[in-house]
């Protein structure tokens, strides 16, 4: 086997970090050396987590100049500081006698293609959200992609032996009235241009052959593509600080019946509405069932909607934190299902526990996410918006009543659910499909 070190970088943000992070342990526990690298500001999100398998260190490069008041400048300031300190990394390595022999870069990071080229060392790109996502993005940003410009509710994409995916069912940034298509567009572009560029670009994707073989293949047709995931780390968290927050929430766990608890989190950048707030809260008091809900602060909301909290937790079954181990929380046997905003990271957690979902999507991926979840893997329900806003009480009530009542429907995703767990275990197993595909990276990267 060639003796790689990689040099692994990320943006500098939790979602991302996560993945990626745990992707660097997994390589250097099978042996390799690896170089992981961020900004600063970004290690110190994982700063609990730094202990290491031997053959893994941490490099970072200074974020200070790259604040700004908006999100273009900010990228543009990323941008120039991360090709400076990535260029810096890469010759040190070979200065010392252990040159990179793969950079591999995640979403948001193509000029990172750049400096590998400019070095002559490979590079992978990591795809952090599903299959299915990326495959829809070069549909839009490949070479002869979708003019973005044309857009109508009629858009709609096939993959073959997957439902059709329509408007509502897209990552809506590729969508041009959605405030992030003005930066996301451009990125995606040049992210599907940097690999054009090359005669067989390598793209590790964060999910599994047996759970997205449809869009796989679909990639498969147009490039390299590696299934490593699910690339999930026992000490996921979401929240504030580890440091600052007792582990109450596990006892309280403890004292509840086996899958009886409703489990609500919305991952680390979605900021719902006190409107949204509200609705969850009621919802969950309505149906009269014990819940974990991780709000990140309530510091910042009206004194109204602070009130109505403090006074209906006095009489509900429930509690309310700012930190939870999602993992650990996920793992724990009262969990009866888990309302998550679809993110990529919470949805592989909640397949890898066996754990139903009712997805409620706000941006980017978590609406492909969604769909997935509801109409193919059959492990969970999509809640339905008030105008794509906000899910009332009465919808969460529905949802709930479904996946932890006593109906056929709900009897059949809790045994989906836990058959995907089961798929998912056997893949990163001693010869499943994630380990023989790990070893794959690791003899040809």
């Amino acid at each position: 086997m060639k003796q790689h070190h990689y040099l692994i970088t990320c943006f500098p943000v939790q979602g991302h970090i996560n993945p990626t992070l745990q992707l660097a342990k997994t390589l250097a526990s099978l042996g390799a050396t690896v170089t992981f690298a961020t900004t600063a500001g970004g290690l110190k999100l994982v700063k609990d987590r730094l202990p290491s398998p031997d053959g893994l260190t941490y490099a970072s490069f200074s974020d200070e100049d790259a604040p700004a008041s908006d999100t273009t400048t900010y990228m543009t300031n990323i941008r120039l500081c991360g090709i400076e300190n990535l260029t810096k990394i890469l010759q040190n390595s070979l200065d010392t006698g252990r040159p990179v022999t793969c950079l591999v870069y995640s979403l948001l990071m193509p000029w990172a293609a750049e400096v590998a080229r400019d070095m002559n060392v490979p590079s992978a790109f990591l795809a952090i959200q599903c299959a299915a996502a990326f495959a829809i993005y070069s549909r839009f940003y490949g070479s002869g992609g979708i003019d973005g410009g044309g857009i109508d509710s009629s858009v709609c994409v096939e993959i073959k032996d997957l439902p059709t995916f329509t408007l509502c069912d897209l990552p809506t940034f590729v969508l041009p009235q959605n405030y992030m298509n003005s930066f996301m567009g451009p990125m995606m572009t040049e992210h599907m241009k940097e690999l054009e560029t090359l005669p067989k670009p390598l793209v590790l994707l964060n999910t599994f052959q047996e759970l997205e073989q449809e869009a796989i293949k679909e990639l498969e047709s147009k490039l390299n593509v590696i299934a490593i995931g699910p690339l999930i780390s026992a000490s996921n968290s979401f929240g504030g600080d580890l440091e600052n927050e007792e582990k109450n929430y596990l006892q309280w766990l403890d004292s509840k019946q086996e899958k009886s608890v409703v489990y609500i989190a919305f991952g680390s950048l979605v900021v719902l509405s006190n409107e949204q707030k509200v609705e969850i809260l009621h919802g969950l008091v309505e149906r009269k069932r014990p819940f974990l809900w991780v709000v990140r602060s309530l510091d910042s909301e009206e004194e109204e909607v602070k009130k109505m909290f403090e006074e209906e937790i006095q009489n509900c079954d429930g509690i309310i934190v700012t930190w939870c181990s999602q993992t650990a929380v996920l793992s724990h046997k009262s969990i009866g299902c888990f309302v998550t905003h679809c993110g990529w990271n919470s949805t592989l957690e909640g397949l890898v526990s066996g754990v139903p979902l009712i997805g409620c999507p706000h941006y980017s991926d978590q609406t492909t996410n969604a769909k997935l979840v509801e109409e193919v893997w059959g492990n969970g329900v999509r809640a339905r918006m008030n105008g794509e806003v906000v899910m009332k009480r009465e919808e969460l009530g529905k949802c709930l009543d479904v996946l932890m009542g006593e109906g056929e429907r709900g009897k059949e995703i809790r045994k989906k659910a836990w058959l995907l767990r089961g798929m998912a275990m056997d893949a990163v197993k001693d010869g499943g499909s994630t380990y023989n595909n790990l070893r794959k990276v690791m003899d040809t990267s």
